[in-house]
């Protein structure tokens, strides 16, 4: 239909152009809507929503890493409850939660974690797993991966402690979203704008549709498995450490839902569902804050919200613009693995917008119930 309501106040020429050239592709069933941290994706734009058909979807927007997403747990404690001293928390998680490219469990993460993972396969078995790697499927169930994933204790306006972790369904949705991608474009026969937008039908579509909700699944059961890791770990440094709310959403996903009326699929990139009553998990970026929201369910969004602060600087111009010594200075007073610094220098908080004004955006999609402010930022690179 090529209609796309927007609802970022800092749009760059080149991520309107892509929603544009989004709203164009075929098997697009309303207007797309772009949240307020839109910015250049692969494909489709990160921070947009996407009505297709029933029988259409477009993998390279569900994108590469599926059922990625947000967990969050409110603690029984608040700060003074913790140690003054925070940097041996993030000893702890490097230990119990592997972080980084191609990271895994080496030798399955103890008996409890195999006897764990072995069971959720069991109760869970992915739906075809030809060409696909089962066993290290296994030893990343419970792991973090790399880029803007993480794992964070928080502080509330009101003392409470938080942690909140960020990841998705690490290789084995990477391998699932590459295969229909290719086979995508190879079955596409129209004349498109991008590739990329190839759409899925057919047997096809339907085998994408059964693997891609079984790795949202797997995405989510990694995000449960890493926050039981890192409340173990908080455990172990404060006594009686109890659990008051938890919060597990996705943000790269799609859905079957009726929207103005009609049943579609909604593929949320970079987003998340916030009909009215949904609670959802908005971070900014390192050293920014995290707001814990309650969704309003606005129809022109699709009953959506933004996912994160979105980037204003491409991993690669975000390693010439910034230093490590700038990094450091923003990150003043927190405890995080410093030592990666240089590494870590495409996540610099200044290479994402502003999330202050993310949610001023969007204030008729999603209403702020907890802002939370990091004391512990974990990594992997």
């Amino acid at each position: 239909m090529g209609e796309v309501k927007n609802w970022a106040s800092i749009l760059d020429d080149n991520t309107r152009r892509q929603a544009d050239m989004l709203s164009h592709a075929p098997g697009i069933a309303g207007h797309v809507a772009l949240m307020p941290d839109a910015h250049l994706g692969k494909g489709a734009t990160v921070g947009s929503v996407i009505p297709t058909h029933l029988d259409t979807i477009i993998p390279a927007a569900v994108g590469v890493d599926i059922g990625c997403g947000m967990i969050a747990v409110r603690l029984n404690k608040t700060r003074e409850d913790l140690p003054e001293d925070l940097p041996p928390l993030v000893l702890l998680f490097e230990r119990s939660i592997p972080a980084g490219v191609g990271r895994e469990h080496k030798g399955g993460g103890g008996h409890a974690r195999a006897r764990r993972t072995a069971q959720w396969f069991h109760d869970n078995p992915i739906p075809n797993a030809e060409n696909l790697d089962l066993e290290r499927a296994k030893r990343q169930l419970g792991t973090l991966g790399s880029g803007n994933h993480f794992v964070e204790v928080c502080i509330d306006t009101e003392e409470r402690v938080w942690v909140v972790l960020h990841s998705g369904s690490r290789g084995i949705g990477n391998n699932i979203a590459g295969m229909f991608i290719r086979r995508a474009k190879d079955e596409n026969t129209e004349t498109l704008e991008d590739r990329d937008l190839a759409g899925l039908r057919g047997p096809t579509f339907e085998q994408y549709i059964d693997m891609m909700e079984w790795a949202q699944h797997y995405a989510y059961t990694n995000r449960e498995f890493m926050m039981d890791a890192a409340m173990a770990d908080v455990k172990g440094l404060v006594d009686s450490v109890q659990q008051e709310e938890r919060i597990n959403c996705h943000h790269n996903f799609a859905a079957r839902e009726v929207h103005f009326g009609k049943e579609v699929w909604i593929t949320r990139k970079g987003a998340i569902k916030a009909d009215t009553g949904d609670m959802g998990v908005i971070p900014g970026s390192m050293g920014a804050a995290t707001y814990i929201t309650s969704g309003l369910g606005n129809p022109e969004a699709y009953r959506s919200s933004a996912h994160g602060a979105g980037r204003r600087y491409s991993r690669g111009a975000a390693r010439r613009t910034f230093s490590v010594e700038s990094l450091n200075e923003q990150m003043e007073g927190k405890a995080w693995n410093r030592n990666h610094a240089k590494a870590l220098l495409d996540e610099h908080p200044e290479a994402y917008k502003p999330i202050d004004q993310v949610m001023e955006d969007q204030k008729d999609l999603t209403r702020i119930v907890h802002t939370l402010h990091q004391i512990v930022n974990y990594k992997g690179t």
